[in-house]
């Protein structure tokens, strides 16, 4: 049985749009939407009857909203109202176990702002070991999941050095669906000049390790050219920085899909720097992979 599309929602204009992309994501699937609303008081602050009763109005309010929005957008779509409660990141990375994809809003662009606003975003996708996609209110009218829409690529970051099989699959997948071509891009840093000479730093040496890390990439995806032959892959190399690359390629994606190595010790949750760079600054739909 297809797992569900799980999205949270809050009743921010972030979580709506993230509600309306989550709905064309199950409508692609086959699959149900289940909006899931984690009140911010946790039972155990206590408060009134009044207030706990101004919560459960709120909550109730929140979900109808949502399920409007989804309503408009993707009307033949099975959606499911949930609340849970707890602390919110926690709530949220242990619906992602059972989710295909967790999808949340995502606000901040811009280092203060995003590590301030998007506390919650970032807590859940260090934690979560399903994959989690965050989704920028200010693409909704662009419509970047529209269905049928085959003009924007998916566009995945590559490491060829220590390639995985969970985002190369989740980014391969979701090209099929979406009728789409997908990019793969893969970053790559020039070695310290200080320790080559004139002719292993000009132009020419540079075209040439360009090349070869364009092999090495169409080695890697070539497995999975096999396994997709209807799914056309773009391949790309840049040199410089991984997140300044992928930023750049995505500038107008229908999604993009990066990786997220679980940490060796699970009660220090915490995101690497290049996934940390492209949360904070992507402009379109974000999908992180976990692997091991």
């Amino acid at each position: 049985m297809e797992s569900p599309v799980v999205v949270g929602v809050d009743g921010s204009a972030e979580s709506l749009t993230a509600a309306a992309w989550a709905a064309r994501e199950a409508a692609r699937r086959g699959a149900a939407l289940r909006l899931l609303h984690v009140p911010g008081r946790h039972p155990r602050q206590g408060g009134t009857d009044t207030a706990r009763s101004a919560d459960h109005r709120l909550a109730r309010r929140v979900l109808e909203r949502a399920a409007e929005r989804v309503h408009a957008v993707r009307p033949d779509v099975r959606v499911q109202e949930v609340q849970a409660e707890g602390p919110a990141a926690a709530v949220l990375a242990q619906a992602a176990e059972d989710a295909d994809p967790l999808v949340l809003g995502s606000r901040g662009l811009g280092r203060v702002a995003g590590l301030l606003a998007g506390s919650v975003s970032l807590g859940v996708v260090a934690r979560a070991t399903r994959p989690v996609v965050l989704v920028r209110t200010d693409t909704a009218g662009e419509d970047t999941a529209a269905d049928g829409d085959g003009r924007r690529d998916v566009v995945l970051g590559v490491d060829v050095v220590e390639p995985c099989d969970e985002v190369l699959a989740y980014a391969f997948e979701a090209a099929r669906r979406a009728h789409a071509r997908l990019r793969a891009v893969h970053a790559w840093r020039a070695p310290d000049r200080l320790t080559l000479g004139a002719a292993d730093s000009g132009p020419a040496a540079g075209q040439e390790r360009a090349e070869e890390w364009l092999r090495f990439l169409a080695a890697v995806l070539q497995v999975w050219r096999d396994k997709y032959p209807d799914v056309e892959v773009l391949e790309t190399v840049a040199e410089g920085r991984p997140a300044d690359a992928l930023l750049k390629a995505a500038s107008d994606a229908r999604l993009l899909v990066v990786g997220h190595r679980l940490p060796a010790r699970p009660a220090l949750p915490r995101t690497g720097p290049v996934t940390h760079a492209v949360i904070q600054q992507a402009r379109r739909p974000l999908a992180v992979v976990p692997h091991g």
